[in-house]
Order: C-alpha cells, then sequence, then structure tokens
C-alpha cells in the first residue's frame, strides 16, 4: 500500500489498505535542494515469523508527484533458517528499471517494485538505505548493522527532472492479508511488534533525523491493541494485535 500526502494532512485518514498505525520522521536540518540519501532503521525481535505484516517508510522527491517506500515483512522460517523480505518501490508514473530484483508497476498501479528475501537474523536491526547512485536513479539496499552484510533489494531511475528527497514523510505499520478479504474484524489482529528508529543522512547538512509522532487511523483505532513507547537510542516501538 502507499499513503499520500494529501492523507498525512489529513492526519492520515483511512485508506482502502489496511494501514494501522503511522509515524512521521523528518530532518530537523537539511540542505535547501533536499536529501541525497536517507536510511531507516527497523528492528523486528519480536514479531512473529510469519507472512502478513508489513513495516515500512515511506519518501517523497522534488518535482515528482507520487511517493516511493522502503520497508521489511517478516517471513515464514524454512529449513531452520529465518527470512527476512526487503521492499523497495517507486508509484511514480515513468520510472524505470533493468534491474533483476525489480518489475514494472507497485500495487497494481504505475511505478516500479523491488523486493528480495534474505537469510537474517531477527534480533539484529536492519538499515534500509536509499541513495541516489546517478543522476535520477536511486538505490535501495538492507544492511544487517551486526555482520555488516549489504545487499541490493533494487534500482530504479525516476523520469527526467526528479529532484533530490524531500524532507519528510510518513511510514505505517500495515496488516495486508485484510486487503484480499471482503470483511474482518479488528479482535482478529494477530500480535507484531517492531522498532522504527529515527532516520539518518549522510548528506552535508541534514541533522536531527527523528520520528515525530505515532499514531492509529483507519477503521480499527482503539480496537486493535496499538501501544507505543519511545526507545533509548531514538525511536518508536510499535505494538499492535492480540
Amino acid at each position: 500500500m502507499k499513503l499520500t500526502i494529501a492523507a498525512l494532512l489529513a492526519l492520515c485518514a483511512p485508506s482502502v489498505s489496511f494501514a494501522l498505525v503511522g509515524s512521521n520522521w523528518k530532518f530537523s536540518k537539511v540542505p535547501a535542494d533536499g536529501l541525497n540519501d536517507v536510511t531507516f532503521p527497523f528492528n523486528m525481535a519480536k514479531a512473529p515469523h510469519k507472512s502478513g505484516f508489513y513495516f515500512a517508510q515511506q519518501f517523497n522527491f522534488h518535482n515528482v508527484a507520487e511517493v516511493g517506500y522502503t520497508g521489511l515483512q517478516p517471513r515464514e522460517d524454512s529449513s531452520g533458517k529465518s527470512f527476512v523480505h526487503a521492499v523497495f518501490s517507486s508509484f511514480q508514473g515513468g520510472t524505470t528499471t533493468t534491474h533483476s530484483n525489480c518489475h514494472q508497476g507497485a500495487d497494481g498501479g504505475s511505478g516500479v517494485s523491488c523486493a528480495v528475501d534474505i537469510n537474517g537474523n531477527y534480533n539484529h536491526t536492519y538499515n534500509l538505505v536509499v541513495e541516489n547512485i546517478s543522476g535520477t536513479t536511486w538505490r535501495g539496499t538492507v544492511v544487517d548493522t551486526v555482520t555488516r552484510k549489504s545487499t541490493v533489494v533494487g534500482e530504479w531511475t525516476l523520469p527526467a527532472g526528479a529532484g533530490k528527497l524531500v524532507n519528510g514523510q510518513m511510514g505505517f505499520v500495515e496488516y495486508y492479508i485484510w486487503n484480499g478479504q471482503p470483511s474482518h474484524t479488528c479482535n482478529s489482529l494477530p500480535f507484531t511488534e517492531a522498532t522504527f528508529y529515527n532516520p539518518t543522512s549522510k548528506t552535508r547538512g541534514a541533522s536531527g533525523g527523528s520520528n515525530t509522532g505515532v499514531y492509529e487511523y483507519g477503521d480499527c483505532v482503539g480496537k486493535a491493541g496499538f501501544s507505543v513507547a519511545k526507545v533509548a537510542r531514538g525511536g518508536s516501538d510499535i505494538k499492535v494485535g492480540f
């Protein structure tokens, strides 16, 4: 799913997809023309190893109407190993790709979707790095902060005239299983937990990355077992479900 700037300005009114929690992010200082890169750290140590939830951060580009996002999804264990699914997508029409992890189209609309499964330890924190590599071409990478292993999720090129990353957007926790169901009950939401750490950037002049607010929205507000707690490192630990 994606959430639009309009939705953000409307305090994230419910969308057709079943996101449950929003998490705003921004930097206190950035260059006037935007960011060359941004890193979004996530930890899923207490998330069940089961498909269904998506922990994501969205971002915009100057001179581009539609958002992109990157994030992590838990997966079932296989052959005694745990797996993490990483995503990197653009919803902008005219975005192109030649990367083997990517394909045209995003959530049934325009854009490009990229994804990769990695053998990962859920106790480790993973950095989702979005960085410019040339012109209007951007790369998404997932980095295990303990082993330092880096895996490219994908690369795509925005239309001509696209600028750098805009300062600030929002992330979300989504239970995408509900997207394909005709109805659901809030008390049937399975439990999960994830930490969204404060974003960072190597862009010169950028500083003060933070998650500026975490909140429920959608049709299960007050009914989904939601709680949030600040973490010492900077960021928010989010719980939903039962």
